[in-house]
């Protein structure tokens, strides 16, 4: 199973257009999870008191964990997060507070090293920015740690479109050559 993650706010989101383009290419069912329509609970020391009495007794299947258990059990996920202020839409933080689960996506070794229990062995994160300065860490870098440092998933690959608001910009042009390019190069596609 795909698991598309769309952070997208906007209608037409060019980030939106490039993470379909990609999964076109990948083919197959993709299910999406619209962050846009979540409504996150405030994760509020309630909310953190329950969790843990959850994770403590092992009832991962309440409905708390539903986007977790969702998110492990995917083959391949796909991200699609716009570049805002120096990082991704906030949803896309309050999804991955929600979907880091010890027990579910991860587990600690004996020694307190998270050992990742995720099935997908690819993760793509595709990003548009409206100007050339959008430096990867500050987005891709935090999903890339998690992705390999808690969820054991090795495999994670930026697709992204740069320069799309600066004056004078080509946004067409910009947009078809990270498609022809990069979402092909990722999918192991090439065109000549």
């Amino acid at each position: 199973m795909i698991l598309y993650i769309d952070s997208c706010a906007r209608k037409d989101s060019r980030t939106r257009r490039l993470a379909s383009a990609l999964l076109e290419e990948l083919g197959g069912e993709a299910t999406t999870v619209r962050l846009a329509d979540i409504r996150f609970e405030a994760s509020d020391e309630a909310f953190l008191d329950k969790r843990d009495e959850l994770t403590a007794a092992g009832e991962f299947d309440h409905e708390m964990f539903r986007l977790a258990r969702q998110f492990a059990a995917a083959d391949t996920i796909v991200i699609a997060a716009p570049y805002w202020d120096l990082s991704f839409p906030a949803a896309l933080k309050q999804y991955m507070e929600k979907v880091t689960v010890n027990g579910i996506t991860f587990e600690y070794s004996p020694e307190g090293i998270p050992m990742g229990l995720c099935r997908a062995q690819r993760l793509y994160y595709i990003m548009t920015a409206g100007g050339d300065y959008a430096p990867e860490e500050y987005g891709y870098g935090y999903i890339e740690a998690l992705a390999k440092g808690y969820y054991g998933i090795e495999d994670v690959r930026l697709i992204k479109a740069t320069g799309l608001d600066i004056y004078g910009a080509d946004v067409e042009a910009i947009l078809n050559t990270c498609i022809e390019q990069e979402v092909k190069h990722a999918c192991g596609i090439f065109h000549r």
